[in-house]
């Protein structure tokens, strides 16, 4: 199946805040106008007992109706929890991808049980100084805390997407992440944890730049170099996603949103041919071509071959 990529959701104007029947009530509703709106889809239902106006439930993509269930839950949270995991991720902002977004994370002490429910898990942990902060007045754990969890829980891909993330969004939870590992060193999926976190880049711009890092390693490519700038003949700066300077290959990963404007496709044409005028060869791929990384592997091969003859023929 294609990799479909919802890399993020740009915000609104205001968030909605999540409706119940009591708040619902206590406007004025009757519990026949409540109901009668559910059954007319004016109210949807976002977690159970949790509502949207429609207009808004259509507004929000899956990752904004997460942030505002939790939100929720937290509103009910005691003094010795926290949002935490993904649902921390989102409520800081960071890009996520290809994750459950059902149930709302908490962690609390191990003195108090976990429990799963349809619409909650609650974790039982441990917490250092630093690892708990605040965003728009809830407790979340900080971005270098939730990066580990999120690498000890989630399948590497996703670990690593969101990972990769994180570290765009917040640069210094990079410094912050070693420190977190070993106070996590008895917890479940650590060294599942350690492999996802030594591969992380915040240089990754988008989450299928992170999944092209992946599949470039799994393919067992030389490393590239990421996010280099390069100057070609005309003195124009252009930088690339992915530069493999001893083999003379760029690579760029090209998300459908990438080209919107026919004026886009004309800058890109011009960038490709000062690329070219280096005597670099450029290779593209696609969202859906992380699920058939061969097809973009046999690519670079052959663009390797075309600049080890480009540089004989020059060498000449």
């Amino acid at each position: 199946m294609p990799t479909r990529l919802v890399e993020r959701e740009y915000p609104l104007m205001y968030e909605p805040r999540g409706l119940t029947r009591k708040s619902l009530a206590a406007t004025g509703m009757s519990e026949h106008h409540i109901g009668k709106a559910l059954r007319s889809g004016e109210l949807a239902c976002i977690a159970h007992g949790l509502y949207l106006w429609r207009k808004d439930f259509d507004a929000l993509g899956p990752v904004r109706r997460h942030r505002v269930h939790a939100r929720h839950i937290a509103s009910g949270l005691d003094t010795d929890e926290a949002i935490s995991h993904i649902s921390a991720a989102v409520l800081h902002g960071i890009d996520v991808w290809d994750v459950p977004l059902r149930r709302v994370h908490v962690s609390r002490p191990p003195s108090r049980s976990g429990r799963v429910t349809s619409g909650l898990h609650a974790h039982t942990t441990n917490w250092d100084d630093g690892e708990i902060t605040q965003v728009l007045g809830v407790p979340v754990t900080s971005v270098a805390r939730t990066v580990v969890d999120l690498a000890r829980t989630l399948p590497r891909d996703q670990a690593i997407a969101v990972g990769d993330a994180a570290l765009r969004f917040d640069p210094r939870a990079a410094t912050q992440i070693p420190r977190v590992l070993e106070a996590s060193r008895c917890r479940y999926g650590l060294v599942s944890a350690a492999s996802v976190l030594q591969f992380l880049d915040g240089r990754s711009e988008s989450i299928g730049e992170s999944l092209s890092r992946i599949r470039i390693h799994e393919y067992g490519l030389p490393a590239p170099d990421l996010q280099r700038e390069l100057v070609t003949f005309d003195g124009r700066r252009v930088r690339v996603d992915f530069y493999w300077e001893d083999l003379g290959v760029v690579g760029e990963f090209d998300g459908h949103e990438k080209f919107t404007e026919p004026q886009d496709l004309i800058d890109e044409r011009r960038w490709e041919d000062g690329l070219r005028d280096l005597g670099l060869e450029v290779v593209r791929w696609d969202p859906e071509e992380l699920e058939t990384f061969e097809v973009v592997v046999r690519r670079f091969e052959r663009a390797v071959a075309r600049h080890r003859m480009w540089a004989l023929d020059r060498a000449q």
